[in-house]
Parts: C-alpha cells; structure tokens; sequence
C-alpha cells in the first residue's frame, strides 16, 4: 500500500520510485485528438524528464510536431493504491548518448534493424507538473470509507492527493 505520509513530505521522490517500479503508462499530446497510448518511460531523477523510445513513423511523434508540443502521462501502480498525471513539453532528443544509456532488449523489439534503424527517435518530456493519489487503506477500510461517506453524507477519507511544481531546467 502507498505511504501517504510520504506523498505529503516528499511527493516527488515518491513519484519517481513509483515511476522506477512500473514498466509503462498511457502518454497523450495535448489537442492532438488522439487516444493516449502506452508507452514505456525511462526516468532521469536528477533532470526530472522522462524519456520514450518510439518511431518517427508514428502518429504520436506526428503529433509531436518539429516545435514540440505538451504532453500527459499518467501512471496507475499495479495494486492500485498509486495514481499519477505527469505534463511537461515534449520534443525530440537527439542526445545519441542518453539514446544508447536506455536502449535495451525490449526497445529493439519494435525495430527491424535495432537500434541502427532510421526511424528510432528518442523524446523527452522535461516534467512541469504532476498530480497525485496515494491510498494506504486496504479494501476494507476502503468499503468502511464508502459506506460511513453514504450514511453519514461526509466525504470518505481514503488517501492524500498532492500537486508537485518541478522547477523548469536552466
């Protein structure tokens, strides 16, 4: 279950833990029209920035357009205890080297000459804001949160929410 104590005292460190602990979540462009899609991110603690591996043949990275664009990501944990929404302005990287540093066996799969292939885009998505929902309750406190909310017309009591502003890189 998610430690709510630490999504009050240190929310980003947590979302970046959780972040380390999942292999993917659902990455959207803003007034693109498009559903999010899943993607898998690779996470830079230190720049606050994630990363995604795709191909320039995508309707994502269309949607990215030559200036960039902002996108969402949303994580949910696997226990459903944990949700994040994560926005920032999303580009293409051309840093060969961070490129190489998150290639990996599962990046290849999607390329048929690997990492050699011309279509391998590397993007960046610099994080500016992040919302989220942590819940320490286990199921039945949870059904207990519910029904007092119904009978008693007080809103349940079933985790923290918090808002994390990323300072913007220099």
């Amino acid at each position: 279950m998610a430690d709510t104590d630490r999504t009050l005292s240190e929310p980003a460190t947590q979302l970046f833990d959780r972040l380390d602990d999942l292999r993917a979540g659902m990455l959207g462009i803003e007034g693109s029209g498009q559903h999010m899609q899943p993607m898998s991110h690779y996470v830079d603690r230190e720049g606050q920035t994630l990363y995604f591996i795709t191909s320039a043949q995508t309707d994502l990275f269309k949607a990215i357009g030559n200036a960039g664009n902002t996108a969402h990501f949303t994580v949910q944990s696997t226990s459903q205890d944990y949700y994040a929404c994560m926005s920032g302005p999303i580009t293409q990287s051309m840093d060969e080297a961070k490129l190489d540093e998150i290639w990996s066996a599962m990046a290849a799969a999607w390329f048929e000459e690997g990492r050699q292939d011309p279509d391998v885009v590397l993007l960046q998505m610099p994080l500016r804001e992040a919302a989220v929902w942590a819940s320490s309750k286990n199921p039945f406190v949870f059904g207990l949160e519910i029904l007092k909310g119904n009978r008693d017309g007080e809103t349940a009591d079933v985790g923290e929410h918090q808002v994390i502003n990323f300072p913007a890189a220099a």
